[in-house]
């Protein structure tokens, strides 16, 4: 649950906090936190495969979306590419694995998102006008990934009943 609330408050809420700023303080405030909690996660990663060891949980899954999208569209579009995905490189490993993970990369469009995104936002882009990247094999990730038949994907939910 603490992990879980780093990651929506501070990354997948973060970048719209970032976005969406009506002052430079409360952008910079934001930025700062997305950064530092981007790196306490890029920091997680460094000795484990996914956010809570050996197995894909919740909290991957939560993240999962929110970095795809953050090369592609938040650090251009929201103003928070101050460091990139691919700058942190535990997570970007980490993406790259769970997308490669049997069906991940069916459960979401990256390009659709990053195109949806320039072409709905009119307040942040006016112009409607959708830039030639980062595409997902920009930021590493395969569509079809590779095939490993001996990966399936398992998720592990604990329900605390």
């Amino acid at each position: 649950d603490e992990l879980n609330g780093l990651i929506y408050e501070n990354i997948n809420n973060g970048v719209y906090k970032c976005g969406f700023a009506t002052s430079q303080e409360a952008y910079d405030r934001a930025e700062r936190n997305l950064h530092n909690a981007l790196k306490e996660v890029d920091e997680r990663l460094q000795t484990r495969k996914f956010l809570l060891g050996d197995k894909i949980t919740e909290s991957d899954v939560f993240l999962y979306p929110t970095a795809v999208r953050f090369d592609m569209v938040y650090a251009g579009l929201f103003r928070c590419g101050r460091r990139r995905i691919r700058d942190y490189t535990n997570i970007q490993r980490w993406m790259e694995d769970v997308h490669g993970l049997a069906r991940v990369h069916k459960t979401f469009d990256a390009e659709g998102a990053r195109k949806s995104y320039y072409r709905q936002m009119f307040p942040l882009n006016p112009s409607l006008i959708v830039p030639g990247g980062p595409t997902a094999k920009d930021i590493g990730l395969m569509d079809p990934p590779p095939a490993n038949p001996k990966e399936s994907l398992c998720f592990y939910y604990k329900s605390e009943l």
